[in-house]
Formats: C-alpha cells, sequence, structure tokens
C-alpha cells in the first residue's frame, strides 16, 4: 500500500508539472533561506562559549545615570580597577586587563604595521586559547615576552616552530628585541578576542595610582569570579571599594548628577558581549546586535510560512482537477484516513524534493551570505547534530504544515457531488483569501522596513558632516613629532597638486576635564595645529581660531564644540579655564560648530582642541584628479623620512564610509529577504487567481456571451484580489510605521516617517499584485466563451 502511495504522488507530480515546480521553488527558496539563517544564528549563539571559564567570566563596564534621566554604559577601563578589585573583593579569583594596540614590526629589511594586545600574564590561564607549543603559564612573565598566532608566526618566519626565535617591534623611537615564548592556534571564528601578537602588559604608577587613574579609560577589564559568588554582591563591593577609595572624586560626581553614586561598576557575563553590545566605546571585535537575530529569526520564519501558505493555495487550487479522482477511489472503497495519507505523502514528498535542493541553494548561496554577513560559515556546520536535529524538525514541520490542510478538505470531498461535478470548494474561500492577507502582509512589512532601512543609510551617508571630507587623505605616523611634522609639512607644500598638510593627534582620545571646582566632563581631545579649521571648513561661531600671532595658543589656550558648552553649562564660553592632567588651566578662545568626527550612529560626544601635544597622523589635501600623482609623492616623501616606518593611508570619505558597514550589509540582505517574500507571494497569488477563474468558468462564459467585454472580464477577476492586497496593507503600514519608529530610535540622527513614503511602499506592492493577478486575468478575459460554456 505504501508503494502505491509512493507511486501514486509521484504520479501526480509529474503530471501537474507547472503546479509541482512553482511549489518546489517557493519552498526550495523558504527552505534555503530558514537553512541560512539557521546557520547565523547558530554561529552567533556559539561566540566565547569554548572557553572553560565561561560560566564566570565577566566583562567590566561603568553605568552612569543623570538628571535628564538618561543612562549611559561604558565598555572599556584603565589599568586601577584590576589590581584594585582583585585585592579588595575575594570574591574575584582572577582579573586580565587587555589593551589593543600597534607597533611596527622589523624583520630584515621589511617593516610592517601589525596590531597586538598587551595583556596581563595570567591570560592563557584564564581564557582557554589553546597553544600549538610553549608554556601557558609562562608564556607572557617575562617582559621583552611575544606570543605568536600559527598565523603570525608563519608570516614572519616562515614556520610555527619559532620558540626562542627574536621579533623587532618598534617602541617610541627604536626597535626593540622580543623573544618568541609560544605560538597560538588560530583564534576561533565565534571568538570576540581575536589576536595575532600578545605582549606582556607593564602597567605604571601614572595609571595604576592617583585620583585621576580611576578616570583614564583605555582598555577592556575581565574578572573570573569563584564559582559561589553572588555577582549583584560582587558589583556592590566595586562601588564601595571606588567611594571609599575616591571621597574627592565622589563628592565632584555627586555634585555634577546631583545624586548618590550607586551601582557605577556593572559586570557583563562573558558570553553575552557578543550580542549584548550595547556599550559606548567598546573594544570588542565583530560585535553584534541582538536586535539583528532576532530579526533574521522573524524572516526566516516569515519566509517559510509565506512558502507553506503558497503551497495550501495552490494545492487547494488544483484540487477541482482531482474531484472526481477523490470520488472514485471512495466509491471503490477508499477511507478517508487513506486520502489523508496519500496526500500527507505528496506533501512529504514535494518537500523532500525541495530540502535536498534547498542544501544545493545553501551551498551555492553561501559565499554571498558569508559577504553579506561578515561571517566565514561553512557547509560543514550542516552536520553539526543539534542543527542537523533542527533540520529535521524543519522538514517535518514544513511537510505537516503544507499539506494537512489540502488532505483534510480533499479527503473530505462528497463522492457523489464529485462524481456529478457538482463539488464546490470552500464556499467563498475566506481561509485561502486570509493565507493570501497574511502573506502580502508579510511581504509588505518587509518591503516597508527595506526601504526605511534604504532611506536612512543613505541619510548618514549623505548627511553634512560639518567639515569637508573630499581629497583628503590619512597618513599614519604613530609619536610624530612637531619638528618633524614641520619638515613633512614643508616638504610635501612644495607639490602644487597638495593643497594642505594636517598634523593631528593618533585617534579621538576620551579623558575628564575639570570645569569647575567640583565638576568635570568626559570628552574627546584633539591635538591639531593652527590651520585645522579652516582647511576643514569648521565654522567657527564663537571667538577665534588658532593663530601664529598668538604664541599662547600652542600651550594655554583650547577650543570646545557647541555640545562641551551645552554641557558644561556655559552661557558664554570665551574666556572660560578648563585644566586637566598635569596642567593647571587651559583658556577658551573659540567655540566652534559640531562637526561628526565618528559614526552618526553616536551622538557628537563633547570635543576640545589644543594644539601643545604631540602628533599621530597627518591630513593631506590634495587637487581632485591628482590622486595616483599625489599619493606617490607622499609616499616617497614619508620614506626618505622615515625610512623604518611603514608607509599607510586611507581617504578619508572611504574611512567614514566604513562606519556604515553593518547598515549596508543588512540593507542587502533584507533587500534580497523582500525580494524573496514578495516572489513568493505572488506565486500564491497566482495560483489563488488561476483558482479562482476555474471555479467560475461558466459564470465567465455567460458574461462574454452577454456581451461583457475583455476588460470587464480582467476588472471582474482583478477587483477581488485587489481588495485583498489593500487589506493587507491596512495590516501591514501601521506595523511598519511602529516598527521603524522604535529601531530609528537607535540613531541621534534620523530620516523623519512621512506617510508618502509607506504609501510608496503600499502603491509598489499593489502594482505587483496587479502584475501577478493580470495575467490570468486577461488569459479569463480572451477565453472563447463556447468552450467555457462546454466545461464539465
Amino acid at each position: 500500500m505504501f508503494r502505491n502511495y509512493v507511486l501514486t504522488a509521484w504520479r501526480n507530480l509529474i503530471r501537474n508539472r507547472v503546479y509541482s515546480v512553482i511549489n518546489i521553488a517557493g519552498l526550495t527558496l523558504g527552505l534555503a533561506c530558514a537553512m541560512l539563517i539557521l546557520l547565523y544564528l547558530k554561529d552567533e549563539l556559539s561566540f566565547d562559549r569554548f572557553h572553560a571559564n565561561r560560566d564566570y567570566l565577566y566583562k567590566l563596564y561603568t553605568e552612569a545615570s543623570f538628571p535628564s534621566g538618561e543612562t549611559r554604559r561604558m565598555g572599556i577601563s584603565g589599568d586601577v580597577q584590576g589590581p584594585r578589585f582583585k585585592s579588595k573583593i575575594p570574591e574575584i579569583r582572577a582579573f586580565v586587563r587587555i589593551q589593543g594596540g600597534y607597533a611596527d614590526a622589523r624583520l630584515g629589511s621589511v617593516v610592517v604595521p601589525q596590531p597586538l594586545l598587551n595583556v596581563d600574564s595570567n591570560f592563557f590561564q584564564v581564557f582557554s586559547f589553546p597553544l600549538l607549543s610553549g608554556d601557558p603559564a609562562t608564556a607572557l612573565v617575562q617582559r621583552n615576552a611575544v606570543v605568536l598566532s600559527e598565523d603570525a608566526a608563519t608570516k614572519y618566519f616562515g614556520s610555527t616552530n619559532v620558540i626562542g626565535k627574536t621579533l623587532l617591534l618598534k617602541k617610541d623611537s627604536s626597535f626593540e628585541p622580543y623573544t618568541v615564548t609560544a605560538v597560538a592556534r588560530r583564534c576561533p571564528q565565534n571568538s570576540s578576542i581575536q589576536f595575532d601578537v600578545l605582549l606582556s602588559k607593564r602597567g605604571s604608577p601614572q595609571t595604576e595610582q592617583g585620583d585621576m587613574a580611576w578616570s583614564i579609560f583605555f582598555e577592556t577589564t575581565y574578572f573570573l569570579l569563584d564559582t559561589h559568588a553572588d555577582l549583584k554582591r560582587v558589583e556592590d563591593k566595586m562601588t564601595e571599594v571606588f567611594v571609599k577609595d575616591n571621597p574627592e572624586m565622589v563628592r565632584r560626581m555627586e555634585a555634577a548628577t546631583h545624586g548618590k553614586i550607586d551601582g557605577l561598576y556593572r559586570l557583563q557575563p562573558f558570553t553575552d558581549i557578543h550580542l549584548a553590545n550595547n556599550m559606548e566605546r567598546d573594544n570588542i571585535t565583530g560585535a553584534s546586535d541582538v536586535t539583528y537575530s532576532y530579526i533574521l529569526s522573524g524572516i526566516a520564519f516569515f519566509i517559510l510560512l509565506i512558502a507553506c501558505i503558497n503551497f495550501v493555495n495552490l494545492t487547494v487550487a488544483r484540487s477541482l482537477k482531482r474531484a472526481k479522482e477523490i470520488g472514485v477511489r471512495k466509491v471503490t472503497g477508499g477511507t478517508r484516513n487513506q486520502l489523508i495519507l496519500q496526500f500527507l505523502g505528496e506533501s512529504f514528498i514535494l518537500c523532500a524534493v525541495a530540502f535536498v535542493l534547498a542544501l544545493g541553494v545553501v551551498q551555492g548561496l553561501l559565499p554571498l551570505f558569508n559577504r553579506l554577513a561578515d561571517k566565514a560559515l561553512a557547509l560543514s556546520y550542516l552536520f553539526d547534530v543539534k542543527l542537523v536535529c533542527g533540520y529535521i524538525a524543519l522538514f517535518l514541520l514544513t511537510g505537516l504544515l503544507a499539506g494537512f490542510y489540502p488532505a483534510l478538505v480533499l479527503s473530505g470531498f462528497n463522492p457523489v457531488q464529485t462524481l456529478y461535478g457538482r463539488i464546490s470548494i470552500g464556499g467563498r474561500n475566506y481561509l485561502q483569501k486570509s493565507l493570501v492577507v497574511l502573506q502580502f502582509a508579510l511581504s509588505a512589512f518587509l518591503i516597508g522596513a527595506t526601504a526605511i532601512l534604504f532611506s536612512q543609510f543613505n541619510f548618514l551617508i549623505h548627511k553634512d558632516l560639518g567639515y569637508d571630507d573630499s581629497h583628503l587623505v590619512l597618513v599614519n605616523k604613530a609619536d610624530l613629532t612637531r619638528p618633524e611634522a614641520r619638515l613633512f609639512k614643508t616638504e610635501l607644500m612644495k607639490d602644487p597638486d597638495i593643497l594642505a598638510v594636517l598634523p593631528k593627534d593618533e585617534g579621538f582620545n576620551f579623558n575628564p576635564v575639570k570645569i569647575r571646582g567640583d565638576s568635570s566632563i568626559t570628552c574627546v581631545n584633539v591635538t591639531v595645529d593652527e590651520s585645522f579649521l579652516s582647511v576643514m571648513k569648521i565654522p567657527v561661531l564663537q571667538g577665534r581660531n588658532f593663530s601664529a600671532d598668538f604664541p599662547s595658543d600652542s600651550a594655554n589656550s583650547v577650543i570646545v564644540n557647541e555640545t562641551f558648552v551645552k554641557r558644561a553649562g556655559w552661557t558664554d564660553a570665551i574666556g572660560q579655564r578648563v585644566s586637566f592632567g598635569e596642567k593647571e588651566y587651559y583658556q577658551v578662545i573659540g567655540v566652534i560648530k559640531d562637526y561628526a568626527y565618528g559614526s552618526l550612529a553616536e551622538a557628537i560626544e563633547p570635543e576640545l582642541l589644543r594644539m601643545d601635544q604631540g602628533y599621530g597622523m597627518v591630513y593631506v589635501k590634495i587637487k581632485s584628479g591628482s590622486e595616483t600623482a599625489s599619493l606617490g609623492r607622499i609616499e616617497r616623501a614619508y620614506k626618505r623620512m622615515f625610512p623604518l616606518t611603514p608607509f599607510s593611508y586611507v581617504f578619508k570619505d572611504d574611512e567614514n564610509k566604513k562606519y556604515y558597514e553593518a547598515e549596508e550589509r543588512w540593507k542587502q540582505m533584507l533587500l534580497f529577504a523582500s525580494v524573496v517574500t514578495i516572489f513568493i507571494s505572488c506565486v500564491g497569488l497566482f495560483g489563488l487567481s488561476v483558482f479562482s477563474v476555474e471555479r467560475r468558468t461558466k459564470e465567465i462564459g455567460v458574461r462574454k456571451v452577454l456581451g461583457a467585454s475583455p476588460g470587464i472580464i480582467a476588472t471582474l477577476v482583478s477587483k477581488d484580489f485587489l481588495w485583498l492586497v489593500i487589506l493587507a496593507l491596512v495590516v501591514a503600514m501601521p506595523a511598519v510605521w511602529i516598527g521603524a519608529h522604535k529601531w530609528l530610535e537607535r540613531y541621534p540622527y534620523r530620516i523623519t516617517l512621512s506617510v508618502w513614503m509607506l504609501a510608496g511602499v503600499a502603491m509598489v506592492v499593489v502594482l505587483i499584485a496587479l502584475a501577478t493577478v493580470s495575467f490570468q486575468a486577461v488569459r479569463a478575459g480572451r477565453a472563447n466563451p463556447v468552450k467555457s460554456l462546454r466545461v464539465e
């Protein structure tokens, strides 16, 4: 009997090739999307779970509440917190500080910039990064010890057998020898901590002692707690230690926030940091956002649900052609259970074919998906035991969802009515129409979300940054002295294609600045020269720019931005004094308009410009069209002055675009999901239009005999579906509006939603639906009424 079910199911699939191909295509796409997203979610949820101490590892972060109700979290700390908390809190077993950085590495005559991490000596005892060679307990004990990954060892020495060999790394102005004490395996791709070179970290009295040590933030601190430690109690103790050690700082903080210091230091579970990356200035590599995982899960469910709905609609749509077959089977003794098994068998056979094809689609799309998701997923992930069980469950669920309702409907036909051709399916077909509404509501929601994401992304890319970033080359040069900067600038300005040379410090440093006796604010400190603002076209709103006519500017003057003035509460900033570090005071000589020195996905912070520190990079403004020639001249001048330092550069506008790489990837992924959902939905709508025309064949014939034109017939067939699509839009558009408002709240600078934007999305959906239905509607309008009236 089973063999007969299989043969019958296969024959029906072959006999109805068009329906079978459409069904298989829809299910294949749905299953392939679900598989890819399951791969992604598996990788996201597996981050950092290979560490033996994962359940007791925590990252330190600070949490500050302001009178306005705003709460800000910062994921970095300083040198002092680790050793101080470890010595005062018995529940803390160990701490590890990790500070990222760069150094020039030299091997023979080759010098290359090398990213590295400075870590505490117990790094390999706290974290479970396996070593190919070397002792994890002593690898980082020596002052000039270096641990290389297998990739770095091969890069510098051509082998992983390098214990005891020497690597020259530039420290300050000279190269120092570092001895390779261990070689680590390549970091797993699902690790938040990635490294190729590790150096042993050494603290200093300035960063580990004194009042200001608690205010300097530049690294990440991790704690290993006792197995029975109470997390809340440990957090309370950390704040108690801080308050006890820093009474004067606490007094100033409480005066600034008008409240009692409570819960300043917090601990985040190590296995949460990849997906719960909601902190400012975090040093985590490749951090993600759990919101995106939820979005992808929803997309996978939507696409698979739409594919199953499509299957149901098409199966029911062609059921009239099988009505007599069902009647004959019932008359000859077939039971309803047997018919249900037969139709479920057809469903599972079709799903099995789609499942196999989906595996092939996944393999073909995996490279593209990896680029979009910034992953390195492999097809071998599919053979994970849990994932295989998930796919089996997915297969069974899809087969049941797609086949159960049609099996119940078809097996319930009355044999007498079917043999006399008097069968009518579903009355007004409320279920099928409801499914179409659901399909198009989901599709419209995804199309609307994609349109809004596109708009926000384009807004971020094209929004005025507050300065001119065109034709601006960033040349990196760590520890650039002021005399070197002047000489380099003089050399480059000999070229007529080079318009300006602007030395600047390396990156953006956040430091506390005292603005009054008892209060301070954390701001961005930037070192520039007197031509920086004019060349970058940053407006001075009050006061003046730095000038060579005022020698004191290079030592005692600062310029602040609008946000600094607002945060400080000044009505007139000119002449105000600020102090930080060992310097007693600086005088504010100007206020500049806020400009976006970083990503517009984050609010502009208070900023302070000064001229009395060293530099770390040079901005070079070049003429348009001279890129190739100018870069060659810059490189030659650089190598003449700094022969032992590798030359590296980037265009500022390209660097700015990198801030939005995540948005760009998600834009492409949502676009792909929208195309897939609308395609499957249109196939379902096509199936329902076929069903409608077949059910109304004689009605259409009669109308044509009575004089109805093809246009009237086409309108008659199309209008029912147009109402379904409009109903779907009524459901979807409010959801798009609410979801978009919630999503846009994460951006301090965002588009303004308008009704016209959603109206455009609705128009696109309606046109797509009409284009889908019009084929069958026009075909019905042009059909021969004689054949329609003679149909059985």
